[in-house]
């Protein structure tokens, strides 16, 4: 039984949503909320398994509720937003605060539940199987300990020491008195940051892109003949933040990302990690050359494929049918890379299901190197189980730790 929490301030949607979950035998509703502080309060008392979180809504909003729940009472929560640039940007925000899924509101409001109705159920019985605390207490000890690995490193005899990676500015678990966003230099919170000596023309998309040839091993045309791939589902914006955000800034690769997402929200998850990170993370657009230092996101509902021509790697985006249900998939983008061979590393990361080890298996037999997040860090130690317990693993690390394994693999 999914012991479950309603929070939203509007009392129609309370009840909408409260009917809903009464009427299946596997959820019991153990109250309702009418704004953030009121949540935070019926959690503590409450302690359910699963907490539906507005958005908006007054005397504390759904991201400072879900700030303080994560410090003080980590559970799986699903968050309800609309489809408005500023409800997609909270919601990136909310998911990399650590909320499991999000349900968005079609024209700000769930006007018709029976439209999304086997949506919100199927979101809500995987979230409540998540495992929120155990990924929380897993990351923060791997903080500690990479933090003592640091300390260690700048106290060693200059003889041996070694160059430690630059400390990520990335997620910080709020104080309970409200939400400690990171604060981007540029004036919009998403704001591209200037650079004249990157500035280029943006190609036109193309919606319906047939793939050329998978790319080949060779150099990218801008720098190292290395690639990085990397693959996540449930609990990804977070594990994306932890490590594209201690990725160095001249980082010798590209680096290209499928997280199951759908359409709208991909761009808001690039322009936040690009305001927090030292690499350059864009949403991918159809014939974007890849270049070292730069990280590119897949856009929701369309597959990401790398191909290779005249010893350039360019990014070739199509919407073919879903595979395994999810476009773009894991496995579309890990085929489209295992002819890169050895100079390909391929990261696994946390997620429901088994999406990526078929490509990983490609990936083996042509010599790719393969890093594995490690199942006391992950919210759902899906696809990456699959991947280890498939023996297709070269490395399994704590999510803290797989942005310096990626450098050091960069650099063999």
């Amino acid at each position: 039984m999914i012991r479950i929490l309603i929070a939203d301030d509007s009392a129609f949607m309370r009840k909408v949503l409260t009917d809903l979950f009464k009427k299946q035998p596997d959820f019991e509703v153990v109250g309702t909320a009418v704004n953030g502080r009121d949540a935070v309060e019926k959690v503590k008392a409450l302690h359910p398994d699963l907490l539906t979180l507005d958005v908006q809504m007054p005397v504390m909003d759904g991201l400072n509720a879900l700030a303080v729940i994560m410090e003080t009472a980590p559970m799986p929560v699903v968050m309800l937003s609309s489809l408005t640039q500023e409800g997609t940007d909270e919601t990136i925000r909310a998911l990399s605060l650590g909320a499991i899924d999000f349900i968005s509101k079609a024209g700000g409001s769930i006007s018709r539940i029976d439209t999304i109705e086997s949506d919100i159920l199927a979101k809500c019985r995987a979230a409540a199987k998540a495992n929120v605390k155990r990924a929380l207490t897993g990351t923060r000890a791997a903080e500690k300990a990479e933090s003592e690995r640091l300390a260690k490193e700048k106290s060693a005899p200059l003889g041996v020491r070694h160059v430690a990676l630059p400390k990520r500015t990335g997620l910080k678990f709020p104080q309970k008195s409200g939400l400690p966003e990171p604060q981007p230099k540029a004036a919009s919170p998403f704001a591209k940051r200037e650079n004249p000596l990157l500035a280029r023309r943006k190609p036109t998309l193309t919606p319906h892109a047939t793939p050329s040839p998978a790319a080949a091993p060779a150099a990218s045309g801008h720098g190292s003949s290395k690639l990085v791939a990397i693959g996540t589902s449930t609990g990804g914006p977070q594990a994306l933040q932890n490590v594209i955000t201690r990725l160095p800034g001249d980082l010798p690769c590209g680096v290209v990302v499928v997280q199951h997402m759908p359409a709208g929200f991909t761009k808001s998850l690039a322009n936040r990690l690009n305001t927090l990170s030292k690499v350059e993370v864009k949403e991918a657009e159809d014939g974007d050359i890849i270049k070292p230092g730069h990280v590119y996101i897949a856009p929701g509902n369309y597959h990401m494929r790398v191909t290779s021509s005249g010893g350039t790697r360019k990014i070739v985006l199509g919407q073919d049918p879903p595979v395994g249900n999810h476009r773009p998939a894991v496995n579309v983008l890990y085929d489209s890379v295992a002819p890169v061979g050895k100079n390909l590393v391929a990261v696994i990361m946390t997620g429901m299901g088994s999406d990526g080890t078929e490509g990983m298996k490609k990936i083996k037999a042509q010599g790719g190197y393969s890093i594995a997040q490690d199942e006391s860090t992950c919210v759902v130690y899906g696809m990456p189980k699959s991947v280890v317990d498939a023996g297709l693993a070269d490395e399994v690390r704590p999510v803290t730790d797989i942005a310096r394994a990626i450098v050091v693999a960069v650099e063999k």
